[in-house]
């Protein structure tokens, strides 16, 4: 099966193209095509022409797509629903499923793929304004157990991470658990590869979504939502 991944949920995004075996839900048999980044910024403008020419490049027409896998959140307010929209379309049109990936899952989950550290698992991820995102997990293998995911200052984030080893793609932030005497892993930055393998499992095992239940996982409000509720 041919999948079509993108991440637009940061400062810069991807798209990508994988195949994965239609009998194997194995994250490690997802074969990936060919990565391309997006700059930020500007994923409004780059990102159809992108997918036309990823999929032109490798002779495939979008209706060799099998299924969608897409960073549903956390991130950026304007970057997710760009990227959410282009999927929606998309499936919509071709009437082919979506998998929706939380970036948090695909960090706690990066460390197992890579004989990394198991059990209970903090996955880290800079929110701005002096704020994390945090994933908890219970990590087995290459399954995650998601017990909470939250935005919190970085105070509140050491205190509740001790005792869980900390995974995290920024060094930043990895550099300020470990002087909190934290066990940390920094693992690669999140791309739509890593989403493609993550969100084939979801589609092997029909947890997917339909154009119209696709929502994004921002778990911060918005400045308006914020506003609002002063008001």
């Amino acid at each position: 099966m041919l999948l079509l991944a993108i991440d637009t949920s940061g400062r810069d995004g991807s798209v990508a193209l994988a195949q994965a075996g239609e009998h194997c839900a194995d994250v490690n048999h997802v074969e990936t095509v060919e990565t391309v980044p997006l700059s930020g910024g500007t994923f409004s403008a780059q990102l159809v022409p992108q997918i036309a020419a990823l999929l032109a490049q490798h002779s495939f027409t979008r209706d060799d797509i099998g299924a969608f896998a897409v960073a549903s959140g956390p991130g950026s307010f304007t970057g997710l629903r760009v990227g959410l929209a282009a999927i929606k379309a998309l499936a919509e049109i071709l009437g082919k499923p979506i998998a929706a990936v939380s970036l948090l899952e695909v960090v706690a989950l990066a460390g197992g793929l890579l004989d990394g550290p198991q059990g209970k698992i903090m996955s880290l991820l800079d929110a701005g304004r002096g704020e994390v995102y945090a994933g908890e997990y219970e990590v087995a293998g290459d399954v995650a157990r998601r017990l909470s995911e939250q935005l919190l200052s970085m105070s509140e984030f050491l205190a509740r991470a001790q005792g869980s080893n900390v995974l995290t793609p920024d060094v930043n932030l990895a550099a300020a658990a470990r002087a909190a005497g934290l066990p940390v892993s920094i693992v690669d930055p999140i791309s739509a590869a890593a989403i493609a393998r993550l969100g084939w499992r979801r589609i092997h095992s029909a947890e997917t979504v339909t154009p119209e239940q696709l929502e994004a996982n921002y778990i911060r409000r918005s400045d308006a939502e914020v506003i609002a509720k002063i008001s």
